[in-house]
């Protein structure tokens, strides 16, 4: 039966992220990570609210076994139409991303939805990779929940618009779960560069690893000479951007490895 080796590293600019890792009847893990919405400051907001509620709700419901294993889609549904429902309304937005590791098939089920997503790493290679959603330059599909006068003005888009994929995955394979702040400054070839440092599974190299790509996606985010994905995006849209991009930057470094009990 296969498993998670997992190391969860953060480096949080501006605090909007919320990340849950459940464990569910011994025979599921799952994996969420949920990125707030800055621009929700501006209206005295705190965008943080929004991700950790979703990714908190999503995280009971696993654990009351409120879901189905295949379905990540479902999990995140079932989340967002709860917070829907508070009878406190929560404002905000959120991207979101589920992966959720099946160990008896052996196979990961996912659901992206916005620009956070995941890698698939086998060989030093790439096998799969999650589609980022955007409607417009810089500007990704999101949950959301707005204020009665706003409705129909901000953005929010449906659960079930997430892209949702399933895929046999094999033993040694790498899953690099992470927010768009590492993806607008750190493109894949420097991701897979970092990761051939991951000599084995132990915890140790997998912290040190983890650590060192969110550290150097960190510094690339504020180099203001340096060519980014987000700042080559931005040229493709007719945009005369260069630099890194600031911004939250979590990442989620996960290994199948055998389970042992």
């Amino acid at each position: 039966m296969l498993c998670f080796l997992q190391l969860l590293n953060i480096i949080c600019v501006l605090d909007n992220v919320s990340v849950h890792v459940t464990l569910a009847f011994c025979l599921f893990f799952l994996l969420g990570v949920a990125d707030g919405v800055g621009g929700w400051r501006d209206y005295g907001v705190d965008p943080s609210q929004f991700s950790g509620t979703l990714m908190r709700t999503c995280e009971r419901l696993v654990k009351e076994g409120r879901f189905v294993p295949s379905n990540p889609v479902g999990i995140l549904t079932a989340g967002y139409c709860e917070l829907l429902q508070n009878k406190v309304p929560l404002l905000g937005s959120s991207t979101a991303c589920i992966v959720v590791l099946d160990r008896t098939s052996h196979r990961l089920h996912t659901a992206n939805l916005g620009d956070s997503g995941f890698l698939v790493v086998r060989g030093g290679e790439v096998v799969h990779r999650s589609d980022e959603q955007q409607h417009y330059f810089n500007t990704p599909f999101q949950l959301s929940i707005a204020p009665p006068e706003a409705e129909g003005v901000v953005l929010s888009d449906s659960p079930d618009a997430a892209d949702s994929t399933s895929f046999d995955v094999q033993l040694g394979d790498i899953i690099l779960t992470a927010t768009d702040g590492l993806f607008d400054n750190m493109p894949d070839y420097m991701i897979l560069q970092e990761l051939k440092k991951l000599k084995n599974s132990n915890y140790e190299s997998i912290q040190q690893t983890a650590r060192s790509i969110a550290e150097q996606a960190h510094e690339l985010a504020y180099d203001p000479t340096y060519m980014s994905p987000f700042a080559q995006f931005a040229c493709d849209n007719g945009l005369n951007v260069r630099g890194g991009k600031p911004d939250d930057i979590t990442v989620l470094l996960s290994i199948v490895a055998e389970y042992t009990d």
